[in-house]
């Protein structure tokens, strides 16, 4: 039987390993070779956003002020002025589309998810999301102002958010969708063992759990929608009067947006009319990135 002297000399005298890497084997060079060729990728990835980026803090952060903020558009001759009002239409129509596409959207995924995944209408509800994934815009804006503009006379609000709910509409159903099943079904499994019933396991597990991943697609589809201008070129068109006027509401009139108003100033030969749609298109940039931001944190809460 050995003992634990011996068991102490017979290690001393054993062969120790080193288990430091050496760098040249050939799998570090390979993984060296390969973490800075990903690196070089990034790099030259970034040089587009990066540009961007630079051009407008540069130009259009000489611009902006709260004068710009909170002031109409000028007129061609005129000079200063502002995008106010944009800012509030962008706000109004993007909050309409959510309004439309968010409780539907969020229906919709239930029934994908939990109710019927397997029927035949959920299958076809599937395929037409991924269709209208890849919807070009300018349709959608085509689509309301057949519904909507030549039935109400009149380009509005509305009508851009109608547009702006087909855009938003398959990116709340697919994300939503997911969130819902990637809830362990081992809690839905010890919610039924408790005798609850479908629609509590629903409405107390499964939409709770899942509700991070659920705000995630919908920051994401509002992101999308608030820099959209096709669609809204066809329904609310441009307008220089505030969309709430003496405590009322017009709605159902031409509504100013921000990425219309940089398509009408970028093109005009007025250079105070150029450096607003730069200013304008920092804001909008701006508004995308804190969706996104809101987005990613939200995600994030998920782990």
């Amino acid at each position: 039987m050995t003992t634990r002297p011996d068991l102490l000399e017979s290690m001393k005298g054993a062969k120790r390993f080193d288990l430091k890497r050496s760098f040249w084997e050939p799998r570090s060079l390979r993984s060296l070779l390969l973490s800075i060729g990903a690196w070089i990728v990034a790099l030259i990835a970034s040089v587009p956003l990066i540009s961007v980026l630079y051009m407008l803090i540069v130009r259009g952060g000489r611009r902006l002020n709260w004068e710009v903020l909170t002031e109409l558009p000028p007129a061609g001759f005129e000079e200063g002025g502002g995008f106010g009002n944009a800012i509030v239409g962008t706000l109004v129509m993007v909050g309409i589309g959510g309004l439309i596409s968010i409780p539907f959207g969020i229906l919709a995924a239930i029934f994908l998810a939990e109710l019927g995944p397997d029927s035949q209408i959920a299958n076809a509800a599937r395929f037409c999301a991924k269709t209208l994934t890849g919807l070009p815009s300018i349709i959608a804006g085509v689509f309301a102002y057949a519904i909507l503009v030549l039935v109400t006379g009149t380009y509005s609000a509305p009508a851009g958010g109608m547009a702006l709910a087909l855009l938003m509409l398959p990116t709340v159903v697919l994300t939503a969708e997911e969130a819902l099943k990637m809830v362990p079904q081992n809690m839905k499994n010890a919610a039924f063992g408790m005798g609850c019933t479908h629609s509590q396991v629903v409405s107390k597990i499964v939409f709770p759990t899942a509700l991070p991943g659920i705000l995630t697609g919908v920051m994401l589809a509002v992101a999308r929608a608030s820099g959209e201008t096709a669609p809204l070129l066809f329904t609310a068109l441009f307008s220089n009067f505030w969309l709430f006027e003496n405590g009322r509401a017009e709605l159902m009139a031409p509504t100013a947006s921000l990425s219309v108003l940089i398509f009408n100033f970028s093109g005009m030969p007025y250079e105070n009319q150029i450096e607003l749609a730069w200013a304008a298109s920092l804001v909008l940039v701006l508004l995308v990135l804190v969706f996104n931001s809101l987005s990613r944190i939200i995600g994030r809460s998920r782990i």
